[in-house]
């Protein structure tokens, strides 16, 4: 089997940020995959699953009432080892041009006063929320991202380097 992208992604140079995974084309529509990163990746630990649920729900929300992108946004949702979240967009924009929409995305979180849609009929979970705690990461990560837009880390992925045998067969580590 092929390794799929986001694992050919070297885990111990990426630094939190905002970065293209993958592009489709689904029919005639292409679609971009973001790795919207808050933390970094087997350095620090990953975002606390309560937080990271209502972050979920805030910039969930955020994203698809948002009068710009709103008819743009397919998915917000988190990463599996809980250090970030996954954007997929209509289009094939660079980080850089949805900068603006993601920081802007965690700002809107410190203005919430309740995390929408945490009613047994509308969430899975709906008592794992820290609306606290989710400020407060979303506060550290718009003060990361401000901090550092200029900071092209914080829009390439750093690849991974795979030895290649005579054959051409790629060792890979996961």
């Amino acid at each position: 089997m092929d390794l799929i992208p986001s694992f050919s992604v070297d885990h111990t140079r990426i630094v939190p940020g905002i970065f293209t995974s993958r592009t489709d084309t689904l029919g005639d529509q292409m679609v971009t995959t973001y790795d919207v990163r808050l933390t970094r990746p087997n350095i620090e630990p990953g975002v606390d699953a309560a937080a990271m649920h209502s972050l979920e729900h805030l910039i969930a929300t955020f994203l698809r009432n948002d009068p710009d992108w709103k008819n743009q946004v397919i998915y917000w949702g988190p990463m599996g080892c809980m250090t970030g979240f996954y954007l997929i967009l209509k289009g094939g924009r660079e980080p850089r041009e949805i900068f603006d929409l993601i920081l802007r995305s965690f700002l809107s979180v410190e203005q919430a006063e309740e995390v929408p849609g945490t009613t047994p009929e509308n969430c899975g979970a709906y008592l794992m929320h820290n609306l606290g705690l989710a400020k407060w990461y979303a506060r550290r990560f718009a003060a990361y991202l401000q901090e550092n837009a200029d900071n092209p880390k914080i829009f390439t992925y750093p690849g991974a380097e795979r030895p290649v045998t005579e054959d051409g067969r790629r060792f890979f580590d996961s």
